[in-house]
């Protein structure tokens, strides 16, 4: 079964700074809790992604299928917990953007995936939202300094 979760959040800063920090995959454990992630940039470059505390947690491999600079990247999940597609798309809104961010996931485990989907699903838009505020906060930082 599939399921689709998102977020999405306004920064007071150009769509190319967003883009730019949310790319940064180096720095992507700035802004979304509980996870690190290193990877390349473009169609075909791989990503990997560790979300947990210390050892505990799981490794989220990922192959970029789509790539609009400063826009939009699209990943397709390859790894053995998390599978399916997700995007972001950052829209320029005069001085600032807003960033959308969207997963469709295969859930595992058939009707035992599908229940404990009935916790996970809102902590995960949760963790969604709070990490797309902080990256719009990043964005607006690296804005003013050019960082």
């Amino acid at each position: 079964m599939r399921v689709a979760v998102h977020a999405e959040a306004y920064a007071a800063a150009p769509a190319d700074t967003v883009f730019g920090v949310l790319t940064d995959w180096p720095r992507h454990g700035e802004w979304m809790p509980f996870t690190r992630a290193e990877g390349g940039h473009g169609v075909g470059a791989t990503l990997e992604g560790w979300t947990g505390i210390g050892p505990v947690g799981f490794l989220d491999t990922m192959v970029i299928t789509e790539w609009s600079p400063g826009r939009r990247v699209v990943v397709r999940h390859t790894g053995k917990v998390v599978r399916g597609d997700a995007w972001f798309e950052v829209t320029p809104l005069g001085v600032g953007s807003r960033v959308l961010w969207v997963e469709r996931i295969d859930l595992p485990l058939g009707v035992l995936g599908r229940a404990g989907w009935l916790v996970l699903g809102p902590v995960t838009r949760l963790f969604m939202r709070l990490g797309l505020r902080r990256l719009a906060g990043l964005s607006e930082v690296d804005g003013r300094t050019g960082g």
